[in-house]
């Protein structure tokens, strides 16, 4: 089942696992999820491994890249802000109901492991890495500008119209 955000193209998709007496599988990505996919084609694929309360953010990508998230152990808040408008994506993903979480590089973007162990994650992406001509606008991790106006559709949460903290409690 695709789940599409406020922000046009954030999307994630949870992943089928079919278990039995050996483990379990599960289909991590497959070119006919055009629902998830639209005409994307993946190119790379890249391994992250981040220990507890490590923020990896923030950055974007110009020239059409789109990322994959599919975290496959610990947990990871992934989080998606258009700089425009200042409206948030922010998805919490984790390796026990893993999905699949799509983030159009045009927006910032950024990630935090959220669980007491490392994240394990594996991105893929449509855009190869160019080492001389790297597709990466980088901002800091606590780039005080990053103010959001909503987050996830919600102008109510305490934490709209405040620079961005990635460690803020998760408490309601």
């Amino acid at each position: 089942m695709v789940r599409e955000y406020p922000l046009k193209g954030v999307k994630t998709r949870d992943l089928n696992l079919i278990p039995d007496e050996r483990g379990l599988f599960a289909e991590a990505l497959r070119q006919d999820w055009k629902d998830l996919l639209e005409e994307d084609w993946i190119v790379q694929v890249n391994i992250s491994y981040s220990y507890p309360n490590i923020v990896r953010a923030w950055h974007k990508h110009e020239r059409g890249q789109i990322d994959y998230f599919l975290v496959l152990q610990g947990a990871m808040k992934i989080c998606a802000y258009e700089e425009e408008t200042g409206r948030m994506a922010e998805i919490i993903a984790s390796g026990k109901k893993p999905m699949l979480v799509r983030i159009p590089g045009k927006y910032l973007h950024g990630t935090k492991t959220v669980s007491s162990t490392p994240s394990l994650t594996v991105y893929f992406v449509t855009r190869l890495y160019d080492y001389g001509n790297p597709d990466e606008i980088r901002r800091p991790w606590n780039d005080p500008s990053i103010v959001p106006t909503e987050i996830n559709g919600r102008r109510d949460d305490p934490r709209v119209g405040k620079p961005w903290d990635w460690f803020s409690p998760p408490h309601k």
